[in-house]
């Protein structure tokens, strides 16, 4: 039966007094499940009160005592693993390994998270100037708040938010995705189950309404967000406005070049696996492959057959390699663009738009697609399609291929697949992307480093994970002193620059 979700508010789930509801849907079967609300300005603002009123006493507490809680929430999240798999698959889509790398990804920013003690730790230097020792502390600064996208509802959330924002003593209000808040309501709880005080995080689902009342409120001092270009950039102007610190992550249109020395089945398997996995809906998706001209053929005739032979499948079902689209109106989205790019000229090689699994007749499946002969002008070889759809650009060299790259205005990833060391060193030092892979699909580092997108990939100065992290969710407090000797105490000739030359 469906249900209707609430929001999470102070350590309780409150019913809200709204009259708007979300419809959440299964995707692989396209039944409604439940109903999420758009929590009404007063919640969210209650929500905003109660991360406040949490903070100083959680400010407070010992960096090594943070970290044990959060210790103990990693603890539960792999004590709960198959249950917040389950979540992340049937509201989400993901075929069952990816729902589990989901939820492992939100592990992994959470033992990030654990290092707090040491990665707090700040700088210092006796003698700085004569006489003068300068130490550089760093201090959490308030309530935040993260506005989160429906592809990752672990991963995002409690992996790149939440752990580190709390381990270094702030508090959070977390505006949930409104069509995949499952997974981000428990693992909510689960933090109250390790002993995280409550009000420090907050779970709510609104409209973008409300979300402005997060912008503009002068109790919220940090965003995090990832989302569409369109929408980060339009946060990042507003909450900047509002004297926010802010980090955007925004969305890609991530290319391979290919070089004609790549073991081409090995090099298509890879952008297989890149290009398809969790249906393409990740900003970190491979969706155009630039192929020197001399392998482009044999090249497209393999990931033709390596595509046709994934199946297509529900995302509980283990065996499934391609899970639905997650909601019908991106699904409708996927195929318009599909449409678009055989309207525009390019070469449909295969066709995912009729895709029927047995048994789920009414999920949003895509199967894999790839276009050839796509264009810079294209709109499929220069936008994001978020879906199983893989565009090949050919090029007749290294630096065309390069340029093409390069011309694009996103830059999250950036790959080359080649055996040639001076090939690949000259691409990593000259390409866009601000994650770049040799031969890795994938180029997303662990998360003790950061995810950094560049161009407009991107909005703000520190990204998420890694140092960067703990900076963004920090701010540095230089503190000089100096003691007098005995002659010292006496002397009344004080420079104007005293201790700062």
């Amino acid at each position: 039966m469906a249900e209707k979700l609430k929001y999470f508010c102070n350590g309780q789930y409150i019913e809200s007094k709204t009259e708007v509801y979300y419809d959440l849907h299964n995707p692989s079967t396209g039944e409604i499940t439940g109903y999420a609300p758009c929590c009404t300005a007063d919640e969210v603002n209650e929500a905003i009160a109660a991360a406040k009123a949490a903070y100083p006493s959680w400010s407070a507490t010992p960096a090594i005592k943070r970290s044990q809680i959060l210790f103990k929430v990693r603890e539960l999240i792999m004590e709960h693993m198959e249950e917040l798999t389950r979540l992340v698959a049937e509201e989400n889509g993901k075929v069952w390994a990816e729902a589990e790398g989901d939820v492992l990804k939100a592990k992994e920013g959470t033992e990030l998270a654990i290092q707090a003690p040491s990665l707090m730790m700040g700088e210092s230097l006796m003698d700085a100037s004569k006489g003068f020792d300068t130490v550089l502390y760093r201090e959490s600064m308030g309530v935040f708040a993260g506005i989160v996208p429906v592809n990752f509802p672990a991963m995002i959330p409690f992996g790149w938010m939440v752990p580190v924002c709390v381990a270094t003593g702030n508090t959070m209000v977390l505006k949930a995705a409104s069509l995949t808040p499952r997974t981000a309501l428990r693992i909510a709880e689960l933090y109250k189950e390790a002993g995280l005080p409550d009000g420090v995080i907050n779970v709510v689902t609104c409209s973008r309404k409300e979300i402005d009342l997060i912008l503009e409120h002068p109790d919220v001092k940090g965003i995090t967000f990832v989302g569409s270009t369109p929408v980060g950039k339009l946060i990042y102007q507003k909450a900047a406005a509002n004297g926010k610190r802010v980090q955007a992550l925004c969305q890609a249109k991530n290319h391979a070049l290919v070089m004609s020395d790549a073991p081409i089945e090995r090099t298509v398997a890879g952008i297989i696996n890149s290009a398809y996995g969790c249906a393409g809906q990740r900003c970190m998706a491979l969706s155009c492959c630039v192929v020197e001209e001399a392998i482009a053929d044999e090249f497209v005739s393999e990931l033709k057959k390596q595509a046709s032979q994934i199946k297509v499948g529900p995302a509980v079902d283990k065996t499934s390699k391609l899970g639905p689209i997650t909601y019908k109106k991106h699904y409708d989205e996927v195929i318009a663009d599909i449409d678009k790019g055989i309207r525009e000229g390019a070469t449909l090689v295969l066709d995912g738009r009729d895709c029927k699994v047995e048994g789920f007749p009414n999920g949003y499946y895509v199967g894999p697609t790839i276009f050839d002969n796509v264009t810079e002008e294209m709109t499929i070889g220069r936008d994001e399609v978020f879906g199983p759809v893989l565009s090949i650009k050919r090029c007749k060299t290294f630096r065309e291929g390069l340029e093409i790259m390069n011309n694009n205005p996103y830059a999250n990833g950036s790959v080359i697949f080649t055996q040639n060391g001076y090939f690949a060193r000259e691409f990593v030092r000259h390409t866009h992307g601000g994650m770049v892979g040799v031969n890795v699909g994938i180029p997303v580092p662990i998360g003790f480093f950061p995810f950094a997108g560049h161009k407009d990939s991107f909005f703000g100065d520190l990204h998420c994970l890694g140092k960067d992290a703990y900076r963004f969710f920090t701010e540095s407090k230089c503190v000089t002193q100096r003691w007098f000797d005995e002659e010292e105490k006496t002397n009344t000739a004080v420079s104007t620059w005293d201790g700062t030359i």
